[in-house]
């Protein structure tokens, strides 16, 4: 993730550069000890591997990590990278999308999708011994796929539907509205799934053209959780992408997305959606920091006393004492270059003002005169705690992995993560409040409103 301290791979000649040896190269990570073992191994075509040994588990859990997603189309592309997470599973030149789900489902596995801003996953979730096949299915499906007209005709419908059941979600609909009162027209601040003017003309040759441009080896990282053996599971992905697409000439893995120049952010706006609804969702907020800046350990302290939980002052200010909303939060969404912070309620549409008045002054008051050292010690336990229970399973360990490698370029132990959390200060809490929180804050709301009962 790149802090000093962070555990670096290990010393060697550099893997996978273009013309060089068609030899697989094979590190280890760490021997964690709130983990497994951790491997990394760069095929010559570029592609990485990593993988997790936890031998008292009996699941494993392999993903398929692209580094594409919805801010890599352009305008008339919106919704492109959606658009192809569902045809993967459409059928390739081996398996029918019966195939795909039957093969695995027989054996009581899982798998799934989702998209990004910033990268796409596919993954499987099967017993240990089942894992040959995971990987055999999954490899094929993200290398391999034919991309039938008929079935971009049948997803195109789906996502449709899909598009317009998340406008009937009005919780959901306040987020993708905050992000363009943030980001305008910039891709963090479109619809990952695209709208029904850019997914209606979407051809399959324009959707073929964005998978074969943007999948390709040194674009991916494919990691795997649970009990299994790191050159067993290299040996069967090699065997999986034997020619396929994948199966390419020598390069060197992609850098990660680069930090600058930052992206450029509105100033303060408020958007409303006029919309018949029972509660108001609002959100209030403003540009926070990217994922790779130092002060991300300060600010997950700084959110978790803000509005991170039931003890948070939002929370029991808004939720507890007055009873003016069921659901208050805070968070932070952090990309590349760029970042989000924001308070989330949603409440009855006549308590709209008041809700807003309180946060607005909590916030103010935080930014002021900070936070005590009580709350400095909670905020930290909150993430220490949150942090090392997500690990229970196995997917989330294969997260873990893919993320440090695809998005930070390396991977922090935990104890060193750990240790981060620890050392934040309260000086460095109220720094960044002071920096943060005195920001320009934007306001979306969706309700039955009309575009002039807000002022930013």
């Amino acid at each position: 993730m790149g802090p000093s301290g962070a555990v670096r791979h290990a010393t060697g000649s550099q893997p996978g550069r273009a013309g060089g040896s068609a030899r697989a190269v094979t590190r280890t990570l760490t021997d964690d000890p709130l983990g497994g073992t951790v491997r990394r191994t760069v095929l010559p075509s570029g592609l990485r591997v990593l993988t997790e040994a936890i031998p008292a588990m009996r699941s494993v859990s392999f993903g398929i990590w692209v580094a594409v997603g919805s801010r890599d189309e352009t305008g008339p592309q919106g919704g492109a990278a959606h658009f192809l997470e569902h045809l993967l599973f459409k059928g390739t030149r081996k398996r029918t999308a019966l195939d795909i789900s039957s093969e695995i489902e027989a054996v009581g596995g899982e798998t799934n999708a989702f998209t990004t801003k910033e990268y796409t996953t596919y993954y499987a979730r099967v017993l240990d011994e089942d894992l040959p096949l995971a990987i055999d299915v999954m490899c094929d499906l993200v290398a391999d796929s034919v991309l039938e007209a008929a079935d971009v005709e049948t997803e195109r419908a789906v996502i449709l539907e899909e598009i317009a059941m998340h406008d009937d979600e009005p919780g959901d609909e306040v987020h993708d509205l905050f992000a363009r009162a943030v980001y305008g027209d910039h891709p963090l601040g479109r619809l990952i799934s695209g709208t029904e003017e850019t997914v209606t003309p979407m051809t399959r040759r324009q959707i073929q053209s964005f998978y074969r441009r943007r999948y390709t080896a040194p674009e991916i990282v494919i990691a795997a959780a649970g009990n299994l053996d790191h050159a067993a599971v290299v040996k069967l992905v090699r065997q999986a992408l034997r020619g396929t697409p994948l199966d390419a000439e020598p390069a060197a893995p992609a850098p990660r997305r680069p930090e600058t120049p930052a992206v450029r952010t509105k100033p303060a706006a408020t958007l409303v959606e006029p919309k018949e609804t029972e509660q108001a969702h609002v959100i209030l907020g403003c540009p926070g920091i990217d994922r790779t800046d130092e002060r991300r350990f300060a600010l997950g302290v700084l959110n978790n006393v803000l509005g991170g939980g039931m003890s948070s002052r939002l929370f029991q200010e808004i939720r507890e004492r007055r009873g003016l909303a069921y659901s208050v939060y805070s968070y932070a969404s952090q990309y590349a270059d760029s970042g989000l912070f924001a308070v989330y309620a949603g409440c009855a549409p006549g308590k709209v003002d008041e809700v807003l008045e309180l946060t607005r002054a909590e916030l103010a008051r935080v930014a002021a005169d900070g936070i005590t050292e009580d709350e400095l010690a909670r905020g930290k336990g909150m993430s220490k705690g949150s942090f090392v229970l997500g690990l229970e399973d196995t997917g989330s360990r294969m997260s873990r992995l893919a993320k440090g490698e695809l998005l930070y370029g390396d991977l922090m132990p935990v104890d060193e993560l750990l240790a981060r959390v620890d050392a934040v200060t309260l000086e460095d809490v109220n720094a960044l409040a002071a920096d943060l929180l005195g920001r320009p804050m934007s306001l979306a709301v969706v309700g039955p409103f009309g575009e002039n009962d807000f002022s930013a």
